[in-house]
């Protein structure tokens, strides 16, 4: 399996990021880390791994990228507008900055939007406001709305709201987008959320697979026993949908 590693200096988040590609060819698979996570973690976790054939084969090729998690949503040293302002920019470097480099190393027109945990929240709120970019998102053990609190897992803006975190909880956005351009895009991705019947998050989920077919939006949900909520359930989630 063919494994590059890439690092560039980033002028959307003024420091350098890395990134892993597995894979020489086929769909290009943006993978965002869980909270707090590396671009490694998928590989050390043996994610990866659970999806070595169909890399191999050219069917995929994944691009695994860092977060700046600490630096933003999770930085309680900082006021809960510059947590969500230092999120946008992480959008702006995987927009503007990594998206093109894939297509620089792949000329495959599908993308996949893909993570777990909190990776879930990224891939699937990047494409709910970018869907031109990709063909499919795949969510697994996500929250898309991180102003609930539910068990352990706070509301990450401390009851601070504005518009930019309101633009970015799908569960949120979507109840009042009515444009018919952007409803048709969203409707033509291939969306899939994967949910434990024990994880904190599952109300959550019910919530915004309801949002999604009150829009008539299309999409898969698939209910796992227990939490699974860790990396040997994501292995075996992985190579069944994506």
């Amino acid at each position: 399996m063919k494994r590059e590693y890439h690092k560039w200096y980033s002028p959307n988040l003024q420091k350098d990021m890395e990134l892993l590609v597995f894979g020489h060819t086929g769909t290009r698979v943006l993978f965002f880390p869980c909270r707090n996570g590396r671009f490694y973690d998928y590989e050390n976790w043996r994610v990866i791994e659970s999806v070595r054939d169909k890399i191999e084969a050219g069917i995929f090729q994944f691009f695994c990228v860092d977060s700046v998690d600490e630096e933003g949503l999770y930085n309680t040293y900082i006021p809960p507008h510059e947590r969500i302002l230092r999120h946008i920019q992480y959008e702006n470097y995987i927009i503007e900055e990594v998206l093109p480099f894939t297509r620089t190393m792949n000329s495959h027109i599908s993308m996949i939007s893909a993570g777990c945990s909190l990776g879930a929240f990224h891939a699937v709120n990047i494409a709910m406001k970018y869907p031109q970019y990709f063909s499919k998102v795949l969510g697994m053990s996500g929250r898309y709305d991180l102003t609930w609190s539910v068990g352990f897992f706070r509301d990450l803006f401390d009851g601070y709201r504005d518009e930019n975190i309101y633009f970015n909880s799908p569960s949120q956005f979507l109840v009042n987008l009515n444009e018919e351009r952007i409803l048709n895009e969203l409707k033509r991705l291939d969306i899939i959320l994967v949910i434990g019947k024990e994880d904190a998050f599952l109300e959550n989920n019910y919530y915004f697979s309801y949002i999604l077919s009150s829009k008539g939006i299309n999409h898969q949900f698939y209910l796992w026993d227990e939490e699974a909520h860790k990396a040997h359930y994501w292995r075996k989630m992985l190579p069944l949908y994506i």
